[in-house]
Formats: C-alpha cells, structure tokens, sequence
C-alpha cells in the first residue's frame, strides 16, 4: 500500500511553519496514542503514521529531501522505514508533559507539591473603597500538622522507599513500541511511603483549622478588584510551599451614590419653581464634605452638572473620577389654592406667548394629521 503523503498525513500545507506542523501532530498524537485508545490497532496505525511524518516534517535536513524527492528520499535509510528507525528526542518536547519523562532516566519522583490557592469574599462600603481601609479576615484552611511538622509519619518514625516504584516515584509499561512512564498509583511519585502514620492528621502531613490575616484593601477598589496575599493559602504537601490567598471584593450599594469606574453619579431632586427661577443648592460628595452647584433659571429635567474631580480615587493611581449631578424635577401632585390660581395665571401668559419649542412641536403634528 502507498504511503500517504506526510503533509496530508499531519493536515498542513507545505508552507505551514515548524510550530503549525508541531500542533498538528501534537493533536494527531494525543488523540489516537496506544495509551489513549487502549490496544486498537486502528488508532495504533494512525500514530505511527502520523509519527513519521513529524520525524521527517519537523527536521529541517529531512524536509528539504522529502520536498525534493518525496518517500523515495529514505528507502533503505531507515529515515521513513516504520517506527524503529526514528530518534525519539524529537518528540520528548511533546510529550513529556502528557506521558511524563519521555523515555529518558534520571529520578522523575515527586518531591513536593503545591498547596491549593484560597478564594475568599470580601464586601466593603462606597466610602471604605474611597478611602481605604485594613481589614482583618478570618478563614478556614489547611495547614501543616504540628505533630508531624507536615511529614505524615508519626513521632520518632520517617517514610520509607516505596517498594511497588523502588523509591522512583514512576512505573513504566509498554505499549506497543513504546515505554510509558506513569506515575507510581502507590506512593503517587513521592517515591516514599508511610508505614506509622501520624495519628493527628491520619497521614496526611495536614490539618485543618482557621487563621487570620489582616488585609490592607487600598483605596479605589471596585467590584471584582482580586487581592492575592502570597503564602495565605493551603500548606503544600512534603514541604512543598503554601498556595496563595485571593481576595475578591465587592462594593455595597449606596443610598446615594451609583458607580461607574471612577466616576461617581446621583439624581437631584429640585421643585419646579427651582428649576424656572435658578437656585444655589448644597450637595453630598464621597469624602462627606459638600459642594454648592448654580442651577440657572430654566435648567430642564435631565440636565446633568459635572463636579471634577468629586469622584472615586483611581487605583493605585494620583488622580480621580469625577461627580455627575443630574436634575429631576419634580412636578407638584398637590396644590393649594393659592398655588393653583397663580399656575392658572402663569398658564394664561403662557397661551398668549407660548414656549417656541412647544409650539414648534404642535405646529409638526398638525402637519403630520393632515397628511396621514
């Protein structure tokens, strides 16, 4: 049977770069490898086909011939004759971080690992976000056995070299023509195992309890803002070092005040005789002072004052957002007799000298009844 062509073998083109070519048969590999597919031969014939052509694709000597003379390049060279005659260095890149060491010696075993990052929520105030605060935050997690000092083994005992790996933290099997390293199901790639287990954490080298750290939340924090505190998290295992604490906050709703980045936003509320004759009002700002803002004579419902400056600090920043006021007028729903014949009178003025833009809206919905 014919060999298929290497380059439609990997699903490239001839122009694709050594990267395209290496993510194809990194998907190629992953999909029908022996340890994947579990002994069918199918996928078996697939990876090695796929295989050879990124043994001959991926060296820059070997895909010059191939362009040149094709298959006929490495008959009887060993170069595309099956399996065996390939270099596998050329692959450990792809590999090791799927199947492990790739073929290779050396210790592989596990010497320690990570603890686990924490999440915790925190909510602050408006004025806590402007200003800045400390917080002090208590949480549950796990931390090192006092009795062990993390080890597992009990007092006056230590961990022995596991005898189902000999102490290499992997165990090796073949398939097909390949030898898969794995890690080690009894001691999990320590290489160690413990045969008097610490009573106080049953063996887990870990306990779990509470602690407390106090937090400095800068000013100009939003929601969502995430806080990491480096070593606040979960102890690591065999000395491995703790994870990390992240801290997300939320910011309350304000009676007032509504939030957009650093600008800060609220709705005044004014009469209507306020809004036609101008006025002086004092209003509320963040930092609990008061700022005084002009509304001149004949400010309309929606009109929006911008107070620079007035607004949410920038975090980690010198500067800040700004205050927007906007207007609401509010219309009487109860009138007295003396209110109600001086808006008929101001009415009556009106009529004889009616608004321009009000009159100029009529005066296009006449047109528009007419013509429908």
């Amino acid at each position: 049977m014919a060999k298929r062509d290497y380059y439609d073998v990997l699903g490239v083109n001839k122009s694709a770069s050594k990267d395209e070519i290496k993510k194809a048969y990194r998907k190629l590999a992953l999909k029908y490898h022996p340890d994947k597919t579990k002994g069918d031969k199918s996928s078996e014939e697939k990876f090695k086909e796929a295989s050879e052509a990124y043994h001959i694709l991926s060296d820059d000597k070997r895909k010059a011939n191939y362009d040149q003379f094709g298959h006929a390049a490495f008959q009887g060279s060993g170069g595309g004759q099956g399996f065996g005659g390939f270099d596998t260095s050329s692959f450990s890149d792809i590999f090791e971080d799927f199947f492990g060491d790739f073929g290779g010696g050396g210790s592989t075993r596990r010497s320690s690992d990570r603890g686990n990052d924490l999440r915790y929520d925190v909510s602050v105030t408006l004025e806590e976000a402007f200003k800045g605060l400390e917080k002090n935050v208590k949480y549950t997690t796990y931390k090192n056995c006092s009795s062990c000092s993390g080890s597992g083994a009990a007092k006056g005992s230590k961990p022995i070299k596991c005898n189902y790996c000999a102490g290499r933290g992997k165990v090796r099997t073949n398939q097909g023509f390949f030898t898969i390293q794995q890690t080690c199901p009894q001691c999990s790639g320590y290489g160690e195992t413990i045969s008097d287990p610490c009573k106080s954490c049953s063996g887990n080298g870990k306990t779990q309890g509470s602690e407390n750290v106090t937090v400095k939340i800068p000013k100009g924090v939003d929601d969502g803002t995430r806080i990491r505190l480096s070593g606040k998290g979960e102890a690591g295992s065999k000395g491995g070092s703790s994870g990390d604490l992240y801290l997300f906050v939320s910011i309350d709703n304000h009676t007032i005040f509504k939030r957009s980045e650093e600008n800060l936003y609220f709705e005044l509320p004014i009469t209507f005789s306020d809004a036609a004759l101008g006025t002086t009002v004092e209003v509320p700002s963040i930092d609990g002072g008061k700022s005084k803002i002009k509304i001149p004579a004949g400010t309309q419902h929606g009109k929006q004052f911008r107070l620079k400056g007035k607004g949410m600090p920038v975090l980690r920043r010198s500067i800040f957002g700004d205050l927007y006021i906007r207007i609401i007028t509010q219309v009487p729903t109860s009138l007295s007799k003396r209110q109600k014949d001086l808006l008929e009178e101001f009415n009556e003025i009106e009529t004889n000298k009616p608004d321009p833009v009000i009159k100029s809206f009529f005066e296009k919905a006449k047109k528009f009844w007419k013509s429908s």
